[in-house]
């Protein structure tokens, strides 16, 4: 372990643990200073997550701090009861992260793959109902030329020979038929 390219002693590391067991911020502070790399480098191995990995050490340290009354120096070495609190909580959030997916796989098979079916069948028949009514607003000319047009699928050059109007009409009455169903739609047409 190393803080500033200087080895520390367990002696050091022990002595720290005892006075942050009595409430020095500065003696967490020099503890953390003095095993974070090795807490980190840890918890990225077992981890395999930047960004989980210094969650895990965030909340080792803050066992760390919580548990240093209970340090017992001669049962191990400072580091290593440090490095337990950081891997135990790594094996936790890889068991969480597997658990998480596990469960998220699970409810993608089991969801009922109609529900998006119905949805879609509940907004397909909102906007038939919304168009059904605009175009009762239109004439029977205009919504005799627009059914022609949009629905059999007739050129407006055949619309006006199936209705018997000239072309130049026939075109003007489905633009009309159009914009009135634009303006009844919400300008979603």
């Amino acid at each position: 372990m190393e803080s500033s390219g200087t080895a520390v002693a367990e002696n050091d590391l022990a002595g720290l643990v005892e006075r942050t067991a009595a409430g020095d911020r500065d003696a967490f502070a020099d503890l953390y200073d003095a095993t974070c790399r090795r807490a980190y480098g840890l918890a990225l191995r077992v981890t395999g997550q930047a960004a989980t990995a210094e969650d895990v050490v965030q909340d080792a340290y803050l066992q760390v701090w919580r548990s240093a009354p209970e340090f017992a120096r001669g049962r191990g070495s400072t580091t290593s009861w440090i490095l337990t609190m950081v891997h135990r909580r790594a094996v936790d959030a890889v068991r969480a992260q597997s658990a998480r997916e596990r469960r998220e796989r699970r409810a993608a098979r089991l969801e009922p793959r109609w529900i998006g079916d119905v949805r879609e069948d509940v907004e397909r028949r909102e906007v038939a109902r919304s168009v059904a009514h605009c175009l009762d607003d239109l004439t029977d000319l205009q919504r005799e030329s627009i059914s022609l047009a949009y629905l059999d699928g007739l050129t407006y050059r055949e619309v006006a020979e199936r209705l018997g109007s000239p072309l130049p009409a026939v075109t003007s009455r489905i633009r009309g038929a159009l914009r009135g169903l634009r303006n009844c739609l919400g300008g979603t047409v």
